[in-house]
């Protein structure tokens, strides 16, 4: 990967989140996570209790890309078609004609994604892991680039159908936004006070842009003892005495193209043991399934991972970047 690549790809993520951080106050570390996520062309879960700004992070990174964007409140009551789009009878041509669902836009937005059935839920598979949706045996492409970002509550609990693993395994990153920081609180009500900042949010990258930085992002150099440190680290999360169901395949190279992304994102053309610490947690911490008497006991899959982390062997960095390309 050339140098002017990975300087190109540091300048406009550093724009974007600029951008985004005129409306999402003190949430660093959340924003860059979701440009990875959009460079990986994955799917990110926000998990936290309502007035975060889950909705206004989706559209704020929507409008910074010139992307579509369409909000799902999943209810009870949603059809799979109020996703993916119905056929209407037009009686001018006296023909069905294609009715696009939210899911044809660039960003999509699942708001309260286990307030639907999993038979909505399910609508949703097909389009994230493959980039297309089949109506009355019609198969139709998504447009580039594609991103769903869900929310759920993770404390009302009633009328909530949970996330089968196979729904979550689609999911790159799992995160929390958190509360904000009291200084952080001062400057939203300062920010705010007169008008929404998300109404004169205008894009700095284009939609073309961002699909040539997600293909750049993929020739990130991966040394082979970064490697080996992934593969020692998913293993040891099927292993773990905490764990009953580990890490998949698709799993590890989510973290590892994560990694690539994240690389680029700070300006290297290659992964550091570093990379792939810090995004551990977000990648993996869904994809685990701990024994029921570790959730018992009170321990949680990040502090299962966070054990993982400790005891598995890090590369010393200078092999790791050894034979960078």
């Amino acid at each position: 990967m050339q140098e002017k690549d990975v300087k190109r790809i540091k300048e406009v993520a550093a724009k974007v989140k600029e951008n985004v951080e005129r409306v999402i106050v003190g949430k660093g570390e959340v924003v860059e996570l979701a440009i990875i996520a959009l460079l990986c062309e994955g799917h990110l879960l926000l998990e936290d209790v309502p007035g975060l700004g889950k909705t206004v992070l989706a559209k704020s990174l929507a409008k910074s890309l010139g992307c579509s964007f369409r909000r799902v409140q999943c209810t009870p009551d949603l059809l799979p078609s109020d996703i993916t789009g119905t056929y209407v009878f037009n009686q001018k041509t006296s023909d069905f004609e294609y009715r696009p669902g939210p899911v044809m836009s660039q960003v999509v937005l699942a708001d309260e994604i286990n307030r639907a059935t999993p038979r909505t839920q399910s609508a949703l598979l097909e389009a994230m892991q493959e980039r297309q949706v089949t109506t009355e045996g019609e198969t139709r492409p998504l447009p580039r680039p594609f991103l769903v970002m869900a929310t759920q509550n993770p404390i009302e609990l009633e009328g909530t159908f949970p996330l089968p693993e196979a729904q979550l395994d689609r999911f790159l990153m799992k995160i929390q936004i958190g509360y904000p920081l009291e200084e952080d609180d001062r400057l939203i009500l300062s920010r705010f006070r007169t008008d929404d900042p998300l109404d004169t949010l205008e894009s700095v990258v284009s939609a073309d842009d961002l699909i040539k930085m997600q293909g750049e992002c993929r020739e990130v150099h991966v040394a082979r003892d970064v490697e080996d440190y992934i593969i020692r680290l998913v293993h040891a999360t099927r292993e773990h005495s905490a764990v009953e169901l580990g890490a998949s395949p698709r799993a590890m190279l989510a973290l590892y193209n994560a990694s690539q992304a994240l690389a680029a994102v700070r300006g290297r053309a290659f992964v550091t043991p570093d990379d792939i610490k810090h995004l551990m947690t977000p990648v993996l911490v869904h994809r685990i399934i701990p024994k029921s008497e570790s959730r018992l006991r009170g321990q949680k899959a990040d502090q299962t991972l966070k054990e993982i982390r400790d005891s598995v062997f890090v590369p010393v960095e200078d092999e790791s970047v050894a034979g960078e390309a």
